[in-house]
């Protein structure tokens, strides 16, 4: 994870994150330009994530995945079946590494292992 971020000047949150050139709250939303002043060097090394599916294809934004498995949403009596599709709209570092569009379900977060490149 990346450490050292600024907090939020809108609400001071610490969990503060980078999507593109942008630094985003989780907590109210706010988003605002990152400078090279506010970021730690690990930030602006330019790593890129490399992130895979379950057949081990490097999986990047915008592309379309398949489901390989039933999954029950979380918190709800939602199950998502096998073969559903969705479009990747960022790869996000932790547990759930994709940020995804599923059809039929709206926005939601998916683990990586559970998907195959459509």
């Amino acid at each position: 994870m990346l450490e050292n971020l600024p907090p939020c000047p809108e609400c001071n949150s610490k969990y503060a994150y980078i999507d593109r050139q942008m630094l985003i709250c989780p907590e109210c939303g706010h988003e605002w330009e990152e400078t090279k002043e506010e970021l730690s060097p690990e930030a602006t090394s330019g790593e890129c994530m490399i992130v895979k599916d379950s057949n081990g294809n490097v999986l990047a934004e915008n592309d379309k995945v398949t489901l390989i498995k039933d999954l029950k949403v979380k918190g709800t009596s939602t199950t998502l079946k096998v073969g559903t599709k969705a479009t990747i709209k960022r790869l996000v570092e932790g547990d759930h590494d994709l940020d995804c569009k599923v059809d039929g379900a709206g926005n939601m977060m998916l683990k990586s292992e559970f998907v195959k490149k459509a």
